[in-house]
């Protein structure tokens, strides 16, 4: 099934700027927005780099990873040394985030700046499998005025985000319908999860 990809900017301690794609990523909650991520520990043990830098600044910036943005997203999922950044080797703008000198991916319509709350470790069978995973609470939120319809809500059709499946497989948000809680008024803001109290 569809995973959404946290595609994550960070910055280490002593500078290297670093972006990677997650699969383990979502949202947790709306008051006050909250996000995790897990990241595999690589075979010799060692700890995904967007881990150990929001453990250590205390930020980093989710970049939604568009269709437009495929290519780069998977050229960032290379494992490169510490000290190497990703960035360098993907044609895209870096801005820079509002709380700290995060980069963040100008061509990206929607960016979360997200302060870094704490890492729960899970051990698994292997150095690989045992995973971090990292809670945060998105703090700013950037988002391009071209991609908001005149509701205000999001033209997702237009962004096209893209999701993880399987394999090698990845697939794009096209198709959009709406179905509302039987039982809810018009004015509902929330499905499944739950309805937010205004």
């Amino acid at each position: 099934m569809p995973r959404p990809i946290g595609w994550l900017s960070s910055v280490s301690r002593s500078g290297v700027e670093n972006i990677a794609p997650y699969s383990q990523w979502q949202n947790l909650t709306f008051d006050p927005p909250m996000v995790m991520f897990s990241a595999n520990q690589y075979p010799d043990g060692r700890r995904k780099d967007t881990v150990v830098n929001a453990e250590e600044t205390g930020w980093f910036v989710w970049n939604m990873a568009t269709y437009a943005l495929r290519e780069a997203v998977n050229i960032s999922a290379m494992a490169l040394p510490p000290e190497e950044s990703e960035f360098d080797r993907l044609s895209v703008t870096r801005d820079y985030a509002d709380n700290a000198p995060i980069p963040m991916v100008r061509e990206s319509p929607v960016k979360f700046e997200c302060r870094y709350l704490s890492t729960h470790r899970l051990k698994g069978n292997s150095p690989v499998g045992s995973i971090d995973i990292v809670f945060a609470q998105v703090e700013t939120i950037h988002i391009d005025d071209s991609v908001i319809l005149p509701d205000g809500r999001l033209d997702i059709a237009s962004i096209q985000p893209i999701a993880r499946l399987g394999y090698f497989d990845y697939t794009v948000v096209r198709d959009i319908f709406e179905m509302r809680v039987p039982g809810s008024d018009a004015d509902a803001q929330a499905g499944l999860e739950g309805r937010a109290t205004l």
